[in-house]
């Protein structure tokens, strides 16, 4: 992971005021980390592949979370084709997903609210000769663009869910970005409306989406655990930073680096724990409550960083505001902190 460090402090550092302040989209960091061959799931085990990439988000969070948060989007992309029965459409997107050519996006934001009985669905798909037509708006899918793959879920007047992953060119589908959001601008997201859209048999992940969708959540999660880590760990580099600021005297304040520290060592043993074995089934239970907890970690982490920084951290382009500001995405990032909280709650009862 040296060479992974190399490219970030190369390619990535010297963008992120661009990302953060001018919404510019890190395209080609993204497409670098899959030439570099850290997404390739080549002779690994699911398990595998994903212990790897948990490591790549966390680094790259660190530096920028926006551009994790964007490769979290890709990984979820990724994820699909990785389970999908549909051995034509994997064999010819996932090489090019993985090694760099093409990136993907998730449109499963409201698919995973409407599994939680907390949305209805808002695509419609009819079937039609060779496939099927999708009507509807997704209000936020991000890291799209002209060239870009994503998936979504459509329901049947038969009650019935498919899953489709979508190219960005299929025609009578438009796209609006979105940048007045508090921070992850530079996140390419869109609002996406399907006009009579014509989705090809070859396209789909899953006639069954809602099978589909036990098997690829737990994953689905998983990757979004590791935005918290890095920007925690970038927390605690700036606690570490200015702990002798003032005559020392942050430490007077409730909370120090140790107190950050000790709750991330547990939460990487227990994410580590989960992917060590090739073969463990990774479940939607041993998923929620680390996502959970690594919400509530990076919210401490970033806030005490604000108060050990002090006056330096509330100009508008310093990195620990930055940083707070990527926070509040992640605990409203799909699965939010409220709906893990009522999911959790319904596994206890």
């Amino acid at each position: 992971m040296n060479k992974l460090d190399d490219l970030l402090k190369d390619q990535l550092k010297p963008v992120v005021k661009q990302v953060d302040e001018k919404a510019y989209y890190p395209r080609e960091v993204l497409l670098a980390i899959g030439k570099a061959g850290y997404l390739s799931s080549q002779g690994k085990s699911l398990n595998g592949a994903a212990a790897e990439e948990i490591e790549v988000v966390k680094r790259t969070s660190a530096y920028c979370m926006t551009t994790g948060f964007n490769l979290w989007c890709h990984l979820a992309a990724l994820t699909y084709l990785r389970h999908t029965p549909n051995n034509e459409l994997r064999d010819r997107l996932l090489p090019k997903l993985e090694n760099g050519e093409v990136l993907g996006g998730t449109g499963l934001s409201n698919p995973m609210k409407y599994y939680a009985g907390l949305e209805s669905l808002h695509l419609k798909a009819a079937k039609t000769k060779g496939g099927y037509v999708l009507s509807g708006v997704l209000p936020a899918v991000s890291n799209l663009g002209s060239d870009h793959w994503f998936g979504v879920i459509g329901e049947t007047e038969e009650d019935q869910r498919v899953m489709f992953l979508v190219s960005c060119k299929q025609e009578g589908l438009t796209l609006k970005e979105k940048v007045s959001y508090l921070g992850i601008n530079g996140s390419a997201t869109y609002a996406c409306n399907f006009n009579e859209v014509f989705i090809p048999n070859d396209q789909i992940l899953s006639d069954d989406a809602d099978s589909f969708v036990k098997q690829i959540r737990p994953y689905f999660v998983a990757y979004q655990i590791p935005l918290g880590l890095g920007v925690t760990s970038a927390a605690i580099a700036s606690i570490n930073k200015h702990c002798h600021k003032q005559g020392g005297c942050n430490e007077f304040l409730p909370v120090q680096v140790d107190d950050i520290s000790d709750r991330l060592e547990k939460i990487e043993h227990a994410i580590q724990q989960v992917f060590k074995e090739p073969s463990k089934n990774v479940t939607w239970e041993l998923m929620l409550p680390i996502r959970r907890d690594v919400a509530y970690l990076t919210l401490d982490a970033v806030h005490t960083a604000m108060l050990h920084a002090g006056g330096s951290a509330y100009l508008k382009n310093s990195a620990d505001a930055r940083r707070l500001r990527e926070t509040y995405f992640l605990a409203n990032l799909t699965p939010t902190v409220k709906h893990l909280e009522k999911m959790l709650t319904g596994f206890s009862k």
